[in-house]
């Protein structure tokens, strides 16, 4: 029997939201996925939800609260702090990798543009973490 990796997934992009879902129905695994569409939503998420998600999936362009800064507060947070982040973002800035990376990151990727490439990113990284964290 499989175990479920449960998943936050933080995205504002209905779009992005909408690819991801179609990539989580074609692997053959159990996952269940929450959407938060801003740091803020899933800073209030995380304060209710039981059990907590295994893997947080994060892109840093969001609207009220960035993806860096919810990353600020996850990692204040005595209760959160050990949740695995990986960010998912379309930026290549520097400056964001090294701050994401200084806040206590679990992987850093670009999402690319070509969707059978996003296919094989997803795929990957939830192989990886479904093997990391499955719950027995």
């Amino acid at each position: 029997m499989k175990s479920s990796v449960r998943i936050l997934l933080l995205e504002d992009d209905q779009i992005e939201i909408m690819k991801f879902e179609r990539v989580i129905q074609l692997v053959d695994a159990s996952y269940h996925v929450q959407i938060a569409k801003n740091g803020e939503e899933a800073l209030d998420y995380l304060q209710t939800c039981h059990p907590l998600p295994n893997l947080i999936l994060l892109d840093l362009n969001m609207p009220k609260f960035s993806g860096i800064e919810f990353l600020k507060a996850l990692k204040k947070h005595e209760k959160w702090y050990h949740i695995p982040c990986v960010v998912l973002t379309t930026s290549d800035n520097n400056v964001d990798l090294l701050e994401c990376y200084r806040e206590g990151i679990a992987g850093y990727f670009l999402k690319p543009l070509r969707y059978n490439e996003y296919v094989e990113l997803i795929h990957m990284l939830l192989n990886y973490w479904n093997k990391s964290l499955t719950v027995k």
